[in-house]
C-alpha cells in the first residue's frame, strides 16, 4: 500500500469507530437515534434472548480475540503493522453496529423513575459515564487507541515509540476508568426494561472478563511494575487507604522526549484494549 492510501484507510476506520461509539451513546440513552435499546419489533422471549446473547457474544469474541498479543503476532503476518490497529477498529465498529442494529427489545419494566428532575439527573449521570470513557481514551492516547497515530507515523516515515508505563490523572485513582465509565453509562438509566437490563448485564459481564484478560496481558508486558500498580490502585472503585500511595507517571511523551503532559503518555490500557 502507498503511504497515502494507508493514511486514508486509517482516517476512514477512525471515523467509523467514532460514529459507532456515538450511536452507542444514543442507543443506550434513547437520545437522538432511530433505534434504541427498547425500540423495534418484539418477538418471542426465548428467541429474542437467544439473539441478544449471541450478538453480545459475537462482539465480545471479536473485541477480545483481536486485542490479544498472540492474535496480533499471527494477524500481522498478513496485515501490515501500520494498519493493524485501524483494522481492529473497523472490525470492532462492524461488530458493535451489528449488535446495536439487530438487538431485539424485550418488554417488561424493571424500574422506572417518574420524577422528571430525577430522571434527567440519572440521564446526565449516564452521559457523564460516556464522557469519562472519552476522557480516558485521551489519557491513554486517543489517536493511538483508534489507529490514527500508527498510520500518521507510517505516512511520515517515523517508527512508533516503544510502550512505556504511565498512570495519568484518573489512572491514579482506579486502574480502569474507561471501563468504569462504561458501567456507569450502562446502569444509569431512568427507565430499565427487561431487554435493557439484559443488555447491561451481558455487557457488564463482558467488561469484567475483558479486564481479567487485559490485566493478564499488561502483567506480561510490564511485569513487576504493573503488579505493584495493581497492588496499590483499585480496579474500578476508588477506595482511599492510609497506606496507599498514589501511582506516578513512568511514561515519556509519544515523541520520545520527556514531557509532563499526562495525555501524551502511554498508559497500561493503551497496550491491551
Amino acid at each position: 500500500m502507498t503511504r497515502v492510501i494507508v493514511m486514508l484507510y486509517g482516517v476512514f476506520c477512525y471515523a467509523l469507530g467514532l460514529a459507532s461509539i456515538l450511536y452507542a451513546v444514543g442507543f443506550t440513552t434513547g437520545l437522538l437515534v432511530p433505534k434504541a435499546v427498547d425500540t423495534g419489533v418484539e418477538i418471542a422471549l426465548i428467541k429474542a434472548t437467544t439473539i441478544d446473547v449471541l450478538l453480545v457474544s459475537l462482539f465480545a469474541a471479536q473485541h477480545s480475540l483481536m486485542a490479544r498479543q498472540s492474535f496480533k503476532s499471527w494477524w500481522t503476518r498478513f496485515v501490515p503493522k501500520s494498519i493493524e490497529r485501524s483494522t481492529y477498529v473497523m472490525f470492532s465498529s462492524f461488530a458493535l453496529t451489528t449488535m446495536l442494529w439487530q438487538w431485539r427489545p424485550i418488554s417488561g419494566v424493571v424500574w422506572s423513575v417518574n420524577d422528571p428532575t430525577l430522571a434527567a439527573t440519572i440521564t446526565a449521570l449516564s452521559l457523564f459515564g460516556w464522557l469519562l470513557v472519552v476522557a480516558s481514551t485521551f489519557l491513554i492516547n486517543h489517536f493511538e487507541l483508534f489507529g490514527l497515530q500508527q498510520v500518521t507515523s507510517h505516512l511520515l516515515g517515523r517508527a512508533m515509540p516503544s510502550p512505556r508505563f504511565g498512570t495519568p490523572l484518573f489512572y491514579k485513582l482506579v486502574r480502569h476508568p474507561l471501563y468504569l465509565g462504561l458501567i456507569v453509562a450502562f446502569w444509569a438509566a431512568p427507565s430499565m426494561t427487561v431487554g435493557h437490563l439484559l443488555f447491561v448485564v451481558l455487557n457488564t459481564a463482558y467488561i469484567l472478563v475483558g479486564i481479567m484478560l487485559e490485566e493478564r496481558d499488561l502483567t506480561a508486558l510490564f511485569g513487576d511494575e504493573y503488579r505493584r500498580y495493581r497492588a496499590r490502585v483499585p480496579k474500578l472503585i476508588a477506595i482511599h487507604s492510609e497506606g496507599a500511595r498514589p501511582a506516578t507517571i513512568h511514561a515519556s511523551a509519544m515523541s520520545g522526549a520527556p514531557s509532563p503532559r499526562a495525555r501524551q503518555t502511554r498508559t497500561p490500557q493503551a497496550q491491551a484494549i
